[in-house]
């Protein structure tokens, strides 16, 4: 664990290096969370439309990062971890010129009586 999604605008793709984003966001993981480096998941996820307020500017983009956790890390670990990933984000994404980029970062708590997990090889 921690399952990871990060959503980010159809008109970033291209633009940055996901990859390497994820790698970095799972040795982030380890590093502030105590995670194990083969139960972190980072999915990429591309959103067409972003919509901000109620003009909708053309040409605004998004990333958010969600981190699904089994409870029991500090608030403070998961502050840096959120601290950790904005940095990232400023590293691996740049807005294009006259544009907006919003990014956001969510740990939440799963609930580990419920949670279940499997692997299959082909």
């Amino acid at each position: 664990m921690p399952q990871i999604s990060v959503d980010y605008s159809a008109d970033l793709a291209g633009t940055f290096d996901r990859r390497g984003l994820g790698l970095a966001i799972n040795r982030l993981a380890e590093a502030t969370i105590d995670a194990k480096p083969e139960s972190c998941k980072t999915v990429f996820r591309q959103s067409e439309v972003l919509v901000v307020g109620t003009s909708g500017t053309a040409g605004d983009t998004q990333v958010f990062v969600e981190f699904q956790i089994f409870p029991g890390r500090s608030p403070e670990a998961k502050a840096a971890l959120s601290e950790g990933v904005l940095a990232l984000l400023a590293r691996f994404v740049r807005p294009r010129p006259g544009t907006r980029l919003f990014t956001a970062v969510n740990i939440a708590d799963i609930d580990r009586e419920s949670y279940r997990n499997a692997t299959a090889r082909g």
